[in-house]
């Protein structure tokens, strides 16, 4: 029978080989076309805001976020993200955890200190409490109504 430090060195040892096993080995789990998209980001501040004002008019509801739909990096995002799934919404996001000139320029932008941020027909909506009480209240509901509905579909005539 192994001693603990016994034991121990041989889990530690087969953990470096699995390593060096797998190193420069790593595989795309999916094909290209499902990766996500990345535009360059300008390396000044006024290309930046110039880039965010086109993403936040060109997309009906437009979220920055940390993280993405599909793995949120924090709670608040997480909560934004639940409550537009919840609306049935179409929604477009930016994870400014990519590029630090982007998680400052949409502060800038919107003057406005912490992220989430969520834009619905190319004006401010909120940060996730403004979101969350919005939604509760019905009023986000609305706005995305105004902005095309659920899937995007028209609103109704």
């Amino acid at each position: 029978m192994l001693s603990m430090t016994a034991a121990r060195g041989v889990m530690q040892r087969a953990g470096r080989s699995a390593l060096a096993r797998g190193a420069g080995a790593t595989r795309a789990l999916s094909h290209s076309d499902f990766e996500t998209k990345r535009h360059p980001v300008p390396g000044d501040s006024e290309g930046v805001q110039k880039m965010i004002e086109e993403q936040v008019k060109e997309n009906k509801v437009m979220l920055y976020m940390k993280g993405t739909p599909a793995m949120p990096q924090c709670g608040f995002s997480q909560q934004v993200v639940r409550i537009l799934h919840a609306t049935g919404v179409e929604f477009s996001s930016v994870n400014v955890l990519e590029d630090m000139s982007i998680r400052e320029g949409i502060k800038q932008y919107s003057e406005w200190p912490t992220i989430p941020q969520l834009y619905v027909d190319g004006e401010f909506v909120g940060g996730c409490d403004i979101v969350t009480q919005s939604f509760q209240s019905g009023e986000l509901e609305e706005t995305l109504k105004s902005a095309g509905g659920p899937q995007g579909s028209p609103p109704p005539t």
